[in-house]
């Protein structure tokens, strides 16, 4: 296993240019099932989930071949077999976006649970009932067995607005026969991607960007082409580290319509100081960090909720970022019961944080952080520690850097060209 190797202390400063979003990289590649014909992507970011999902696909069948640095070109000519490895299955939680796609190209599937990162429960409820609305039928012996012979629209309400629920959702109805109706439905960033691409494929997907998606099935797709829309959530990071390391750090390539909860959390809340020229986005150097209280002086509350609001994703980033921050504030995870467990890492470095129960955390700052050896739970808990230790006293060695290399291209790096003091070394 690796590790990181970080001295603390050193503002960063200089340019950095996110990757395209993993998290539409993910489905768009599983969209390759839809058709026998080239799908050609681009801006594909080169991290761990990618690989694994690549490696999935091409041990059922599909042709994948780099064409560039980023551009990735996907051929499922014909499929070997419909049961996806187990173990390459596990390692990530992307893989269950191939259900859609499976079911709408072979008619069944059989998989095990997904992996991916350890914050709580993740139910695949809101996957089988959209899928049962469609005609699949599902059976389950500790694995799922899933058979669609014949896929048909339907209106569907979501029980949550359940992000992979609603791609995989997506592209069964992309190729059912008949008009189908997703209510409820997830309308981040990489599930509009998702359907831009799939439009771009001849698909026809109305209400793009809303909570209500209109798909009529076509009998077939063709291939395509698409450019992966740059990953917010690793600009939120990069914002992050820019605020508490208080040097200049300037995010170039950024889709400002995809920031404006995040960019209203760090700057109102948080008191970030930061500002837009063209596409590149600016984090102020020497910050004054200062929670900015409720009115009549209540401490503020930052939470996650499904889009527009701020994304669960960049929660842990938030909070690390905080205890840099004058004042107090309310971290409230709604979706995942795991997910702040991490803080206890961070009470390790001296981090003044109250973990009121698996939901919630009051975070005091500013404090004073200090080096120590910690270990990564998962990819954004792992980034949250990197930044804790780039703005802390002396040296940390943060372990298991495998999860943070799942979800960010490059890091050390990137994180080298501002001046951050990082060394990978085996553990």
């Amino acid at each position: 296993m690796e590790q990181f190797i970080i001295e603390g202390g050193h503002p960063l400063n200089g340019e950095v240019t996110p990757s395209g979003n993993k998290n539409a990289a993910l489905p768009l590649l599983a969209a390759c099932l839809l058709t026998d014909e080239p799908l050609l992507l681009h801006n594909v970011p080169r991290i761990g989930d990618i690989e694994t999902q690549i490696e999935l696909l091409a041990e059922m069948g599909v042709d994948a071949q780099w064409r560039g640095e980023h551009s990735l070109a996907l051929q499922a000519h014909s499929l070997r077999h419909t049961t996806p490895d187990p173990d390459l299955f596990r390692r990530t939680r992307g893989s269950i976006t191939m259900i859609g796609p499976m079911l709408a190209r072979a008619g069944s599937i059989h998989l095990p649970l997904p992996g991916g990162d350890k914050i709580g429960r993740r139910r695949i409820d809101t996957h089988l009932l959209a899928l049962e609305a469609m005609g699949a039928q599902v059976s389950h012996n500790g694995d799922f067995a899933l058979h669609a012979p014949a896929l048909k629209g339907a209106d569907i309400l979501l029980d949550e607005a359940s992000v992979t629920a609603t791609e995989n959702a997506i592209m069964a109805a992309a190729l059912a026969k008949g008009t189908t109706i997703i209510r409820n439905a997830a309308s981040e960033p990489h599930v509009q991607d998702l359907c831009l691409c799939i439009n771009r494929m001849g698909g026809k997907i109305e209400g793009i960007g809303s909570n209500i998606l209109v798909i009529e099935g076509a009998p077939r797709l063709n291939g395509g082409e698409w450019t992966i829309c740059p990953d917010h959530i690793e600009i939120g990071s990069y914002i992050g580290l820019g605020a508490v390391t208080r040097g200049e750090v300037r995010i170039r390539g950024v889709n400002r319509e995809h920031l404006r909860m995040v960019d209203m959390v760090f700057r109102q809340r948080l008191g970030v100081r930061m500002h837009y020229e063209g596409d590149t986005l600016v984090v102020e150097d020497e910050q004054e960090l200062a929670i900015q209280p409720d009115v009549g002086g209540a401490v503020p509350t930052i939470d996650n909720a499904p889009w527009p609001a701020f994304p669960a994703d960049v929660l842990s980033i938030a909070l690390v970022t905080a205890t840099q921050a004058q004042g107090t504030v309310l971290i409230h995870d709604k979706m995942f019961e795991s997910r702040l467990f991490f803080t206890d890492k961070l009470i390790t470095m001296g981090a003044q944080i109250i973990l009121c129960d698996p939901h919630r955390a009051v975070v005091v700052g500013p404090a004073t952080l200090r080096g120590s050896t910690v270990v990564s739970p998962d990819i954004r808990a792992g980034m949250a520690l990197v930044i804790a230790a780039l703005c802390a006293e002396g040296v940390s060695e943060i372990g298991n850097i495998g999860q943070i290399d799942r979800g960010y291209e490059q890091l050390e790096k990137k994180l080298l060209d501002l001046g951050a003091a990082i060394e990978r070394r085996d553990s």
